[in-house]
């Protein structure tokens, strides 16, 4: 064969051998502008707004229940009586020595004092009286006697008579200052103490026969009333619980530095075992000190459960609502590369359509898009899917996600294979 031949049939293996050159099919897009906020997400357990734990203050058999479990009840409602028959018995008792109290004071303020106090008026001006008789009767027997005209012992019986009567009226002088300043004092003060400790325990022994009326301190629910009639609740143990779960108490901890990303209002979501969508929630709550065991932050979230859907104690996810930026430039979640130091990054679509890496900063991340602070500009076409450990420089076309053979060519762009 000759030479020219040789070198034509050489050509044309070579030719048949030459590969062709792979196209990877990736998804691409340009960037967005649009709000986008921080979503905090956390482990919550819900609780209940209010809630009270009944115990009651004396100890003694039920007499009767008035509601069941699940039974909705209103602030001040009757929910149970206890046994009371001696405390009903006390009470009266009770009410009839206060009645007697009353009474002696009435007595003793109307009518025993101020008789005390007229008499004593009365034995001081009639002493008094017969004072000024025996003393105008001594002067007028000393003129006498220095005229001669009565014998002596008329003059010293009359002066006599003058000490008897200064001596009558000094004892009724002081008797009724007495009266005035203390006695009739503490008369009254007798009079006033008697008839408030009559009352005091007239009104303990009423307080201990109200105690065994049950009623309801909240508005809400029954949820637990673990005895029957007729048994007796052990002492501190809660007779019946009410919660109020109209509406409901999402409480999680978080990281001091995300608390501090928050305010009370903050919009807020909750996702429930058993319910689709996500519950909406407000931050109700936020702790000012540090829990002392984790150095967190607790922080409320409040959830509308007039509907009842939500059951108080359930475990959920919290998702809380932080910085938001109005007018980001934003690229969806899956176009976004994370190297091994944690530097971020993105591949977009070259005017050589070929794939090349670009280095960025990101900002806030939500479930589906994040943030770009800087390294991309608007006309950039950012590959969204199928970016995963594609070399640079790969040669790319846009278009939906393939499988099987577009795979395999994806696999040998990226130097590996497709199993």
């Amino acid at each position: 064969m000759c030479a020219p031949a040789l070198c034509l049939l050489l050509a044309a293996g070579c030719k048949k051998e030459a590969e062709p050159e792979i196209e990877v099919t990736v998804q691409a897009g340009h960037p967005e502008l649009g709000g986008i906020s921080e979503h905090i997400v956390a482990d919550a357990v819900l609780a209940p707004l209010a809630q009270a734990a009944i115990v009651p203050r004396v100890t003694a058999p039920v007499r009767k229940f008035y509601v069941q479990r699940g039974s909705h009840v209103k602030e001040g409602e009757l929910l149970a009586t206890l046994e009371n028959s001696d405390l009903a018995a006390a009470a009266l008792d009770n009410e009839g020595s206060y009645e007697a109290a009353r009474a002696a004071f009435a007595t003793a303020t109307k009518a025993q004092v101020p008789e005390d106090m007229q008499k004593a008026e009365l034995d001081d001006a009639q002493a008094k009286a017969n004072l000024d008789l025996d003393q105008s009767i001594v002067k007028s027997r000393k003129q006498l006697f220095a005229q001669g005209a009565i014998p002596g012992r008329d003059l010293d019986t009359a002066e006599a008579a003058l000490v008897q009567a200064q001596a009558a009226y000094d004892a009724a002088s002081k008797h009724l200052q007495s009266m005035q300043g203390v006695s009739r004092e503490a008369a009254l003060n007798s009079a006033q103490g008697q008839l408030t400790s009559a009352q005091g325990k007239y009104e303990g022994a009423e307080a201990q026969l109200s105690y065994t009326e049950i009623h309801s301190p909240i508005d809400g629910v029954v949820t637990d009333r673990p005895l029957f009639a007729g048994e007796t609740p052990a002492p501190g143990a809660p007779l019946l619980t009410v919660m109020d779960t109209s509406s409901l108490i999402a409480k999680t901890h978080l990281a001091q530095s995300l608390a501090q990303q928050m305010k009370v209002g903050d919009d807020a979501s909750i996702q429930a075992p058993g319910v689709g969508d996500p519950v909406p929630a407000k931050v109700s709550l936020i702790s000012p000190a540090l829990d002392p065991g984790s150095t967190t932050v607790e922080v409320w979230l409040r959830i509308d459960n007039r509907k009842g859907a939500l059951k108080a104690g359930t475990p959920v996810k919290a998702s809380i609502t932080g910085r938001t930026v109005a007018n980001a430039m934003k690229v969806p979640v899956s176009a976004i590369l994370t190297a091994q130091d944690g530097s971020k990054s993105v591949v977009v679509v070259g005017s050589d359509g070929a794939a090349h890496r670009k280095p960025v900063k990101v900002g806030i991340e939500d479930k589906d898009d994040a943030q770009i602070e800087s390294g991309l500009a608007p006309s950039d076409l950012v590959i969204t899917g199928g970016a995963y450990a594609l070399e640079d420089g790969t040669k790319v076309k846009v278009g939906p996600a393939e499988s099987g053979d577009g795979d395999d060519k994806a696999a040998a762009a990226r130097g590996g294979s497709s199993e």
